[in-house]
C-alpha cells in the first residue's frame, strides 16, 4: 500500500510561494494533496502527492478505525505536513471523508493528527463532498447537454450530484465560483464505496459474473429512487443527459479501456467513454482473479481488489440513470478545495490569517 505520485517542480511557481495554496483529502482509501497557485484559468499545480492507506479498512464491520490503518495515514499525513511547510503556503484546507464520519473513533484520530502532524482535518458532510466534487469536475460538463450526473465514487461512499446545464450560475469562470452557487438541482449520497463494498463480497472469484451482477444489484437497491431528481429521468432517457465519473476506479477502467502500459492523466482526464465500453471492460475484469488484475498496470496490487466494486458502482448508477456516454474525471474534491479557497479570498486582506502559523489549518 504504498503507491506514491510526486509532480515534479515547477522553479517559476514554487519562488512564488506567497500565494500557494494547499488541499488535503484523506479519504476511506486514499490520502491525497495538491498545492498550487493561482492562474488566469484556475490553478497551477507546484506540487502533489497521492498513497493509498486505506483509512477505513475493516470498519464497516467493526465501526473503527484500526490501529495500523491510523497510522498508515498519519505516516502520509506527515509527508504532505513536509510538503505544505516546505512550499510556504498560505492557505490550507484539510478535510477527512466517510471513514472519519462513520467511525466510533473518528473524532479521536482527527485529534491525534492534529497532535503528531500539526494538519488539522475537517471532517465535511456528504452534502459539502458532493459540491466540492462537482466544483472540481466544472470544465468537464459538456455543455451542449441538457443534464449533467456527476459520480464521485469514494472508498467509503458515493456521491451522486445532478445538473442543470441550462442555468446560468455555469457561464461563471470556475475559479470566481463558490462551491455552494452551483447549479446542483439534486444529490444524493450512499454509504457504499469501493473498499465497503469490496468488504460485503469479499468472494467473487474470477468468471462470476453472478456474483458480479449481485454487487450492481446492491448498489442499485441502496441507491433506490431520489425524488429530488425526478425531472432529470425524462432527459436522461432521452439521451440528453451524461455521467461525468470522478475516482480511482473509473480512471482505472478508462486506463485498461485504452491499452496503456502506463498511467496516463493527459489521455484519462476528459476521456468519453460509451456505456457498451464500460460494460465490456466491466465484463473482463469479472473474469479475472485478483492477481491476474494487479497484474495490470493501470490497476496494480493496491487496487486489484477493489476495482470491480467501482466497476459495479458505475454500472448500477449507468442502468438507473441511462446515458450513452460518460466522460472520466482525473480530477475532484481536491480540485474544487482549491477553487473554493482561492475564489474565496478579499483583496486587501491578509492569507494568514486562517491556521496560526503558515503551513496550519
Amino acid at each position: 500500500m504504498t503507491e506514491t505520485v510526486t509532480a515534479p517542480v515547477d522553479a517559476q511557481a514554487e519562488a512564488a510561494d506567497a500565494s500557494a495554496y494547499a488541499a488535503l483529502d484523506l479519504g476511506t482509501n486514499n490520502c491525497r494533496l495538491l498545492i498550487a497557485t493561482p492562474h488566469a484559468r484556475g490553478f497551477r499545480i507546484v506540487d502533489a502527492f497521492s498513497r493509498i492507506v486505506r483509512l477505513g479498512e475493516g470498519s464497516s464491520q467493526t465501526g473503527r478505525l484500526s490501529e495500523p490503518a491510523m497510522e498508515r495515514a498519519i505516516g502520509a499525513l506527515r509527508i504532505c505536513a513536509d510538503k505544505i511547510r516546505r512550499r510556504g503556503v498560505v492557505r490550507v484546507r484539510a478535510v477527512a471523508t466517510q471513514a472519519c464520519r462513520g467511525a466510533a473513533n473518528g473524532a479521536e484520530f482527527v485529534a491525534t493528527v492534529a497532535e503528531r502532524t500539526g494538519l488539522r482535518l475537517e471532517v465535511i458532510t456528504p452534502r459539502e463532498e458532493a459540491q466540492l466534487s462537482v466544483a472540481g469536475c466544472l470544465d468537464l460538463l459538456d455543455r451542449q447537454s441538457k443534464a449533467a450526473l456527476v459520480l464521485d465514487v469514494g472508498g467509503g461512499s458515493t456521491e451522486l450530484s445532478w445538473i442543470d446545464l441550462s442555468a446560468p450560475g455555469l457561464t461563471v469562470a470556475p475559479r470566481r465560483m463558490a462551491h455552494w452557487r452551483l447549479p446542483i438541482r439534486a444529490w444524493q449520497s450512499t454509504p457504499l464505496g469501493v473498499v465497503t463494498l469490496a468488504e460485503r463480497f469479499p468472494h467473487t472469484h474470477a468468471g462470476d459474473l453472478e456474483g458480479y451482477r449481485r454487487m450492481v444489484e446492491a448498489v442499485k437497491a441502496e441507491l433506490g429512487d431520489n425524488a429530488a431528481a425526478a425531472p432529470f429521468r425524462d432527459t436522461f432517457a432521452a439521451g440528453h443527459g451524461h455521467i461525468v465519473g470522478t475516482s480511482g476506479a473509473i480512471t482505472s477502467l478508462a486506463g485498461l479501456h485504452l491499452g496503456l502500459r502506463r498511467y496516463d492523466r493527459s489521455r484519462v482526464d476528459g476521456l468519453w467513454m460509451t456505456r457498451e465500453e464500460c460494460e465490456t471492460i466491466a465484463d473482463w475484469l469479472a473474469s479475472l482473479t485478483v492477481p491476474e488484475r494487479a497484474a495490470q498496470p493501470c490497476i496494480g496490487p493496491d487496487r486489484a481488489d477493489l476495482v470491480l466494486a467501482g466497476a459495479a458502482i458505475l454500472q448500477a448508477v449507468q442502468e438507473l440513470w441511462p446515458s450513452p456516454r460518460v466522460r472520466v474525471a482525473d480530477r475532484g474534491l481536491r480540485e474544487g478545495l482549491l477553487l473554493s479557497l482561492m475564489s474565496s479570498e478579499q483583496p486587501g486582506r491578509s492569507r494568514r490569517r486562517r491556521g496560526g502559523r503558515k503551513g496550519r489549518r
